[in-house]
């Protein structure tokens, strides 16, 4: 069976309230009848007091005779009686004959007052009574026995019983009203909580619950609203890497395409005889060119990918610039020299680099292939030189230059320049140095005039700090 959660909160409310006022109304109760019980055996024990005060006078009927009326008043009855149970006083009236139990008479004659606040036998009506003994010289010789009719008290007790009542019926009014407020709160509080999830669900994560730290409810709505966020950022960034993906095989497929189909055209010239004499030997080191830079796109697009997922371990030491500098040189130099171009190294005398050798050298290299690229009949000069806590490297040639609305680009995968100018293309070089030098810690800055030439500074802190 299926209960809604408001009825629920309101039968659990309204069993606590009732219990609890269930409960503490017994006790009060019990409390109130104990206390007029003892009051009322407090007054006859008073009144026993005075009446052995004056049976001690040598003509005692006379005050005892001013009490009848005064305890009438009260509606209270009272006897002297001796050890053999005998009224003594008064000798007439309808107070029935004392029959007290052997344990009763065991406290008179201890010397105690024997107090009943409650006799419903030995009466013709419930009473409360008190008997005290009586002596003479030292000797017990009876006792007075005071009794009051409880009708009183249990009219005082019935009264506040039913003003008990009335209070816990005005209060279990006043505890639905509350209850069915509060929990139709909480409910809708709930309920905007499911419709959330229900969006969520749907994959609209860019909900907002209203979230407070009032109660467990509100921390609930916080936390949730922390997840849909967390959630949002999850599928914003799976979808930049699905549309990266997408960007990526469609550069891929683009840069690939060019190379195979002049593969396969010279391929295709070269089984039909098409090409033959000179051409084939051109064709053959065209296919071979080919060959090598789709194996260096291939390669290239394996290391950014592990460059991008930071699946790169930087293995940094403290490097002697111009060693460095000079490997670069040796390794271009005859690439740069077909072009008439020159490279020039200069350094500052004891200039280190802290980084990793084989991944600075692949910066270097990239950055200077592409100079040589631009560059002809011209000069790529290679310097370092240390600053206050960092490491400085430039690259300056005085190739053709870019724009300086292309520079921001280059740093894409697969930029290309504007065909106007030539075959301008940075491929996955730039982007591969961009990265390895953030990975470094470090900054890559661009400057660069058209028809003048291209500097690259690269600045590494020179420690592990």
């Amino acid at each position: 069976m299926r209960i809604k959660y408001s009825v629920q909160l309101i039968i659990g409310f309204l069993i606590v309230l009732l219990s609890a006022f269930l409960v503490l109304s017994l006790l009060f109760t019990r409390f109130v009848e104990e206390l007029a019980f003892d009051e009322k055996a407090e007054e006859l024990t008073m009144y026993g007091e005075r009446i052995l005060q004056d049976l001690e006078r040598e003509q005692p009927a006379p005050y005892l005779q001013s009490y009848v009326a005064i305890l009438e008043a009260r509606n209270i009855n009272f006897i002297v009686f001796d050890q053999q149970s005998r009224v003594l006083y008064p000798l007439s009236g309808d107070f029935p004959a004392v029959a007290l139990t052997d344990a009763e008479w065991n406290v008179i004659e201890d010397g105690e007052t024997l107090v009943v606040n409650r006799d419903f036998e030995r009466f013709e009506n419930t009473v409360t009574f008190v008997a005290m003994p009586y002596t003479e010289n030292g000797r017990l010789v009876g006792g007075v026995l005071l009794a009051a009719p409880i009708t009183g008290t249990s009219e005082m007790i019935s009264e506040l019983n039913r003003r008990l009542i009335t209070t816990m019926l005005l209060a279990l009014v006043a505890a639905l009203v509350l209850s069915m407020i509060l929990s139709r709160w909480h409910v809708t509080r709930i309920k905007r909580l499911r419709k959330a999830t229900s969006l969520v669900a749907d994959g609209q994560y860019n909900v907002s619950v209203p979230a407070s730290n009032f109660d467990e409810i509100g921390d609930l709505a916080q936390d949730f609203g922390h997840m849909a966020k967390r959630l949002q950022m999850s599928h914003d960034e799976i979808e930049q890497l699905e549309n990266r993906r997408r960007q990526f095989m469609a550069d891929v497929s683009h840069e690939m395409r060019t190379p195979l189909t002049t593969i396969a055209g010279v391929m295709e010239g070269l089984q039909s005889g098409v090409i033959d004499g000179e051409q084939r030997e051109k064709g053959i080191q065209l296919v071979s060119g080919e060959t090598k830079r789709l194996i260096r796109l291939v390669n290239e697009t394996l290391d950014y990918e592990k460059i991008r997922s930071n699946q790169v371990t930087l293995i940094k030491e403290q490097i002697e610039a111009d060693e460095l500098l000079e490997i670069i040189q040796e390794q271009l130099e005859g690439q740069a020299a077909a072009k008439g171009t020159r490279i020039s190294v200069e350094t500052e005398p004891g200039a280190i680099i802290y980084g990793d050798m084989d991944r600075l050298i692949q910066v270097l290299t990239n950055i200077v292939k592409n100079a040589i690229q631009f560059t002809e009949n011209g000069d790529i000069r290679l310097s370092a030189r240390m600053e206050a806590g960092e490491s400085v490297m430039e690259v300056e040639d005085t190739g053709t230059g870019i724009d300086a609305a292309e520079i921001d680009s280059i740093w894409r995968r697969y930029y290309k320049v504007d065909a106007s100018r030539g075959s301008r293309q940075f491929g996955l070089g730039l982007s591969i140095v961009k990265k390895l030098v953030t990975l470094h810690g470090g900054t890559i800055h661009v400057e660069s005039k058209k028809g003048k030439g291209t500097r690259f500074e690269i600045r590494l802190p020179n420690d592990e700090n």
